[in-house]
């Protein structure tokens, strides 16, 4: 196996499978009948489970091989499938290159040791296992998450969805904002459930372009917040005719009289071009307008989030400070600016339907002008 230290690299994030003698017992082409054994159903399901997607680069005929797998009940776990007769390493570098991973997280398994010779040679950075390393794979390091979110069980699922609309978005004509109100798209705004904690701390950790202070928020904090009755913490979920994005933004927001303080925002890059951090930030000041607060926000710039910066400006955040400015704790942080929104509405989104906890009218609060 070209598998070096697994504590150098970067977890794997792409297992694909060679098919004869490697995921079935038996070559297809001149047995007819295979057999998939125990050990690795229970190794693509668990490997499913983690978040971890699969994909197959065989040389076998493409028909026989697909139905072949659906009759055995894995067809819906493998992404991307390469079966025809070229090279394996251009299969996996076509898998690799669609998912734009990075070969470095890309793994490939093949009873052959001229298939893995093979890709090796064109993709050193792949690492390369034996079919008989199949039993063991689950309890690799490399193949073992710190965290299994809520989204890592469907995280194959929302690859699938996400082929389907750029096909989609491929074939469609006119302007661009008629295609995103054709994916009736929904966006839902509510309070972290403690089995979400992980998705918003992993959220916070790896979203650097669309994270307005760069800040990680750990377990313990969420947890603590979570349970204080001054803070909001906001998870987003986008889903579309197509399927889930899964949880595409967190919020914490501390509640002053007279101010609310938006400590985060994040949000996934992959949702940028559907205009989610816009949509987000309006929602959240048209309901700082109907319980007629101001917002401060923190943002901290760096040398990637210059677009969440942007998506501030649009919104109308500036740094024309007010009194209520005083009733924040200050920190420390010199380079932590606080941008300012007086209550404005903001016009709702023509392309997200927005389904949303209302902040004020949920606490009990008095709001000026609602009934």
């Amino acid at each position: 196996m070209n598998t070096p230290d697994s504590d150098l690299l970067p977890l794997v994030k792409c297992l694909v499978w060679d098919l004869d003698n490697t995921l079935w017992q038996g070559t297809l082409l001149e047995d007819g009948e295979v057999v998939l054994s125990d050990a690795v159903r229970e190794t693509v399901a668990e490997l499913d489970a983690r978040g971890i997607l699969q994909s197959v680069a065989s040389k076998n005929d493409h028909d026989l091989a697909w139905a072949q797998l659906e009759k055995l009940g894995v067809a819906e776990y493998f992404v991307l499938p390469e079966i025809g007769w070229g090279p394996k390493s251009g299969a996996v570098r076509r898998i690799a290159d669609t998912l734009n991973f990075a070969p470095t997280t890309i793994a490939f398994i093949d009873d052959q040791p001229a298939e893995r010779a093979e890709v090796t040679h064109h993709l050193p950075d792949v690492r390369c296992y034996p079919a008989e390393a199949v039993a063991e794979l689950s309890r690799l390091p490399e193949f073992t998450p710190a965290l299994r979110t809520v989204d890592s069980g469907r995280r194959r699922e929302m690859y699938q969805a996400g082929f389907r609309r750029e096909a989609a978005r491929a074939e469609a004509t006119g302007p661009d904002e008629d295609f995103l109100r054709s994916l009736d798209l929904d966006l839902r705004i509510g309070r972290a459930t403690e089995e979400e904690l992980s998705r918003v701390e992993e959220l916070t950790l790896r979203t650097s372009q669309m994270n307005a202070t760069g800040v990680h928020y750990g377990d313990a904090d969420l947890r603590r917040l979570l349970t204080d009755d001054a803070h909001e913490v906001l998870v987003v979920t986008l889903t579309d005719r197509f399927g889930p994005h899964g949880a595409v933004g967190v919020l914490l927001l501390e509640r002053h009289p007279g101010v609310w303080h938006l400590k985060l925002l994040a949000t996934s890059c992959r949702v940028v071009s559907f205009g989610v951090g816009a949509t987000v930030l309006n929602w959240l000041t048209d309901q700082a307008s109907g319980a007629g607060v101001h917002l401060m926000a923190d943002f901290r710039p760096t040398d990637r989030n210059r677009m969440m910066e942007i998506a501030y400006r649009f919104a109308g955040f500036e740094e024309d400070p007010c009194g209520c400015a005083d009733t924040l704790r200050r920190t420390g942080a010199v380079d932590l600016q606080r941008l300012h929104l007086r209550p404005e509405p903001r016009p709702a989104s023509t392309t997200i339907r927005v389904t949303a906890v209302d902040l004020a009218v949920e606490r009990g609060e008095a709001v000026p002008g609602r009934v």
